[in-house]
């Protein structure tokens, strides 16, 4: 099925130029919104919905349910999110999310857009941050806990990890070079709207945080 492209605001998904997008049809059939407004571009444009053969809202953390209903609403349209830690580059993993009420139909359409770009497709429930998210932030918190608690150094743990258990790269080098300062968001976002203790920001993100928060101030009223 073809498709157009509604961009608002900077993508995430896909901040450069991607197959997916080249291939957009200004008269597709379906209609996939894209970028930090995406949700807000979506609300706007809600008449074209029943004129869509599938719609894809892009996501950030918050569940898709909170720009349709939990229990009905227009059954063609899904959420996305293509999978990026912090400033890495998207993988090729996009997370499809779907309602209790979302048609197969729609489904199977959105996926076949976001695969025939050369991108692969999981689908999940409407939960807060997707798969990998909920997977590895966790993971994450526990590897920058245990080294405010002094288990090892930084190069250590990463090193004991990768020999370990064959990761390619360590989680501390991995948040430092894509930006602490990210994860501390997501695991923010994830913790309100979850409340659970494995999700809670550890102390480092924060710092990281707050120092980038008083540099762009800085900048602001330089």
């Amino acid at each position: 099925m073809t498709y157009k492209i509604i961009q608002h605001g900077e993508s995430r998904s896909f901040p450069d130029h991607h197959p997916f997008v080249a291939h957009a049809n200004p008269d597709g059939q379906g209609s996939v919104f894209i970028g930090s407004q995406a949700a807000g571009a979506f609300q706007a444009h809600r008449e074209i919905v029943s004129q869509s053969g599938f719609v894809a809202i892009e996501l950030g953390n918050e569940c898709l349910g909170v720009h349709l209903s939990d229990d009905a609403g227009p059954d063609n349209v899904v959420g996305f999110a293509r999978f990026r830690i912090g400033d890495a580059a998207p993988t090729d993993l996009v997370e499809l999310v779907r309602m209790p009420y979302t048609s197969t139909q729609a489904l199977d359409s959105a996926r076949l857009a976001f695969e025939a770009a050369g991108l692969k497709v999981a689908v999940c429930n409407d939960f807060p941050g997707r798969i990998l998210n909920r997977l590895l932030r966790p993971y994450y918190n526990a590897a920058l806990r245990r080294l405010d608690e002094g288990l090892a150094s930084a190069a250590d743990m990463d090193t004991t990890l990768r020999l370990g258990l064959g990761y390619p790269e360590g989680p501390i080098a991995l948040l430092t070079r894509t930006g602490l300062h990210h994860h501390f968001e997501v695991t923010r976002d994830l913790y309100e709207q979850l409340g659970q203790e494995a999700y809670a920001p550890a102390r480092r993100a924060r710092n990281a945080w707050l120092r980038r928060q008083r540099e762009e101030d800085g900048d602001a009223t330089a």
